[in-house]
């Protein structure tokens, strides 16, 4: 199925809440699945259509493009290409927020020190996406030469892209984050370690900013939709399903990109 919709079952603030006109497509976490992330922008330029509308609609990603799946590059290429041309499928705004994998990626462009770290949970496949090898064990020389080559064989628009990256989205009643916000602190008053990393204080009790928080960066097999949350994280690298909510017209409706991962070889 490239992709099908879900609805929710029960009514709460994240069912009612405005986007202050516009029509929202949050996008959840892509690590390196650039044919399911094609899939989905295909769903969701469809979907659009079907509402008739004459306005312009947004496309938010809620950040971890890279790491873990095979084509890091790919899915960076491609949502810096539709951000730059200022429109995604149907003429879309897009908007691209960080998430805690770039923010590893990009600190190992600034020092090798953290590459074992970043290869552990899902840079190795980054790297080879981009035709750098990853080093064997921890020899600090090892790492140096691997960062410089990353240097050299990451395109500029693709740096540009992840420096630029934005941490938070808001429309209207919704607002995008990668991780969530710390419970008990205004959106002023946020750390943005937490924005990038945040899970179980902001998971289990509510938040209170009187916003519906979309989010990704802890996968689950169905996405949630929640009473001051929905979560758009289903494990895309590892399961083949990537999510999408659409806010802004009605109640949230869920989209799914699904496909086997590849086989190696």
């Amino acid at each position: 199925m490239v992709f099908g919709f879900l609805r929710p079952k029960s009514r709460s603030k994240s069912q009612t809440a405005s986007a202050d006109g516009r029509v929202v497509y949050g996008v959840g976490d892509i690590h390196g699945r650039l044919d399911l992330l094609d899939q989905l922008l295909d769903a969701v330029a469809a979907d659009f259509a079907a509402l008739g509308r004459q306005d312009r609609p947004v496309i938010v990603f809620v950040g971890d493009y890279v790491d873990r799946g095979p084509d890091s590059a790919g899915v960076i290429e491609r949502i810096a290409a539709l951000k730059a041309a200022s429109g995604g499928p149907s003429g879309f705004e897009v908007r691209a927020l960080m998430g805690n994998h770039e923010q590893t990626l990009l600190q190992f462009l600034d020092s090798p020190e953290g590459g074992p770290v970043w290869t552990e949970f899902g840079g190795g496949e980054t790297l080879a996406s981009y035709g750098v090898a990853r080093p064997v064990g921890r020899d600090p020389e090892a790492w140096r030469a691997a960062q410089e080559q990353f240097q050299r064989n990451l395109p500029l628009r693709h740096l540009n892209f992840l420096r630029q990256l934005e941490l938070t989205a808001a429309y209207g009643d919704y607002l995008f984050v990668h991780a969530g916000v710390r419970p008990g602190r205004s959106l002023a008053e946020q750390d943005p370690q937490d924005l990038l990393w945040i899970r179980g204080d902001f998971l289990h009790q509510p938040h209170g900013l009187g916003m519906v928080v979309v989010h990704g960066h802890t996968p689950d097999e169905e996405p949630f939709l929640g009473r001051d949350r929905i979560n758009v994280d289903t494990g895309a690298y590892a399961t083949g399903v990537l999510t999408a909510v659409r806010v802004g017209q009605g109640a949230p409706v869920m989209l799914q990109a699904r496909k086997r991962r590849p086989v190696p070889g």
